[in-house]
Parts: C-alpha cells; sequence; structure tokens
C-alpha cells in the first residue's frame, strides 16, 4: 500500500509539472494581448508598460514560467488578469466546492442508477423489460449535454406554463438550481454504466460459483447481492476514473449554459479573456482532481476483490 501510494504521489508530481508547462506555453502561444483585453478601448502606454511589469509579462518566457512555478510552490497562483490582480487562489476556492458538489452528486447519481438498472436487466434478460432499459440508456448515452439541455429546458417551461411543479432553468443558490445541471452531467454516465453492469452481470451469472450457490439452496436475493454484485461491479469501479474526466469536460458546457460559478464556468471565461493565471490554475485542480479519482478508484477495486494486489 505505501509503495502504491508514493507511485501515485510519484506521478501526481509529474502530472503538475506537465500540466504548468502545456498551459503556460499554449496560453503563451495562443494570439491576443490579455493586457489589451484588460485595458478595453484605454490604449495609454504608460499603464500599458505598468500593467505588463506588474504581471512579469515584461520578463522572458523561462523567467515567467519560473516565477510561476515557485509561486505555486509556496501556494501562489498568481494574479488573474481579467479580475483585475484578484488572487486566482481566491477564484478557485470559491468555484471548486461548487463543481465539487454538482459533479460528485452527479457521479453518485450515475451509479446509484446505473447499477441497479444494469443488473434488473441482466436478470430479466431478452424480456421487454431488457429491450427496453437498453434502448433508453443507450438513447441517455448518445445524446450529447447541448442538446439534452434544450430539451430540459422545454419540458421544464411546458410543465410552468401547465401549472405542474417546474425547476429553474439557470442560476445558483438553491437546492434546486442543482436538478437540472446534475441530469444532464449524470445522463451519459447512467446510460454507459448501466450498459457495462449488465455485460458484466451477464457474465457473472454463468460462472460456476453462481450456479453452486443456487443449488445450496441460497435465496435469489441472496445469490445477487452476496455473489453476483460484488464480481459484477468490478469493470463499473474501473470506470469511475474516466467517468471523473469525462464529468469535468461536461461540466464546461453545463456550468456555462445553467451559470453556475463553478470552476467550468470560470475556466471559460478566463479562456474568452485570455487571463493565463486563471487557465493555469483551474486546469491543475481539474488534473488533480482526476489523479486522485483514479487512485480512489485502484483503492475501491482491492476493497471489492482482496485478491488483487495494488504493489
Amino acid at each position: 500500500m505505501a509503495q502504491f501510494l508514493t507511485r501515485r504521489a510519484l506521478s501526481l508530481i509529474f502530472v503538475l509539472f506537465s500540466l504548468t508547462f502545456l498551459t503556460f506555453l499554449i496560453g503563451r502561444l495562443v494570439p491576443g494581448d490579455p493586457i489589451l483585453v484588460l485595458m478595453g478601448p484605454r490604449r495609454d502606454p504608460d499603464t500599458y508598460a505598468r500593467l505588463r511589469h506588474l504581471y512579469g509579462l515584461d520578463r522572458s518566457l523561462i523567467e515567467q514560467y519560473l516565477r510561476y512555478v515557485g509561486g505555486l510552490l509556496r501556494g501562489d497562483f498568481g494574479l488573474s488578469f481579467r479580475y483585475e490582480g484578484r488572487p486566482v487562489r481566491e477564484l478557485i476556492a470559491q468555484g471548486v466546492p461548487i463543481s465539487l458538489l454538482v459533479g460528485g452528486l452527479a457521479l453518485a447519481l450515475s451509479v446509484l442508477a446505473g447499477v441497479p438498472l444494469g443488473m434488473f436487466a441482466a436478470l430479466r434478460h431478452n424480456s421487454l423489460v431488457d429491450r427496453g432499459i437498453v434502448g433508453l440508456t443507450l438513447a441517455f448515452y448518445a445524446v450529447p449535454s447541448f442538446v439534452l439541455i434544450p430539451l430540459l429546458w422545454a419540458l421544464n417551461l411546458a410543465a410552468y406554463r401547465a401549472g405542474w411543479p417546474s425547476l429553474p432553468q439557470a442560476g445558483w443558490g438553491r437546492p434546486a438550481h442543482m436538478v437540472l445541471p446534475i441530469l444532464v452531467l449524470a445522463a451519459a454516465n447512467i446510460g454507459y454504466i448501466t450498459r457495462l453492469m449488465r455485460s458484466s452481470t451477464l457474465e457473472v451469472l454463468r460462472d460456476d460459483y453462481v450456479r453452486t450457490a443456487r443449488a445450496k439452496g441460497l435465496r435469489e436475493r441472496t445469490v445477487v447481492l452476496r455473489h453476483v454484485l460484488r464480481n459484477a461491479i468490478l469493470p463499473v469501479l474501473t470506470m469511475l476514473g474516466p467517468a471523473t474526466a469525462f464529468l469535468v469536460t461536461g461540466a464546461f458546457v453545463v456550468e456555462n449554459l445553467f451559470t453556475i460559478p463553478g470552476i467550468g464556468r470560470i475556466s471559460i471565461e478566463a479562456i474568452g479573456q485570455r487571463d493565463y493565471p486563471v487557465i493555469q490554475g483551474t486546469t491543475i485542480i481539474l488534473g488533480v482532481t482526476v489523479v486522485i479519482m483514479n487512485t480512489l478508484t485502484d483503492l475501491l477495486y482491492r476493497v471489492f476483490d482482496p485478491r488483487i494486489e495494488l504493489e
């Protein structure tokens, strides 16, 4: 276990270095001057030179990068261009809890809905119920979020006009604001997890130990929960890491369209304003989140199957 965690910590350092270098390099190669964007119609040369010096843009690229890495080692992500000197650390601290809440609930909903649906479909193999679940989840997986969002908006608006309970279309502040974004983020993962769990359950149901458990006279519920579920869920655990990455990328679209003040929306606004420090800071946080989730996935894999050696 210690060796495994040490290797993951070293890989995290490599990921952070790669992310900082790539985002720094790409940000500087993108056309446009963030200082001119910040100044707007004001083009005073003295103010321009002062702002470039304030943000360190008058230094060479190597000096800028070394200065940025040195700041990261002290927990300093730099100053935002768009918010005129506001520390990036404050923006990240404001957006990360919101994104983690929405993304975490979406991931939990994906697993809690996908696993039982997949098992239920497998236990009713080739029945009308099985075909209905497969068709519905395939639609969830195939429809992109930018198509699903207007569809949910239209259904929600129709419910409002009919006098039925409706949900807020956008915004943030109440639990009701999270419902539609969570549904959009979870939809594709629910479809994928359901299909993965169904195929895995069908394979496990054909194994000898399941037939032996039934031959011993165990109740079907016991067989399914103690023998089938524990082994069939292993492929689902494997894809939790990629599912997290999918939620991270999906958050850019969902948070922007639903006006959620999370890290995805902050990143989109920073890209439009050439706000290099914010782009680099949010990229690092998102990369760290994916690496941590991959590590937790491997640990869960070991919990469900003690035969697996992490070392």
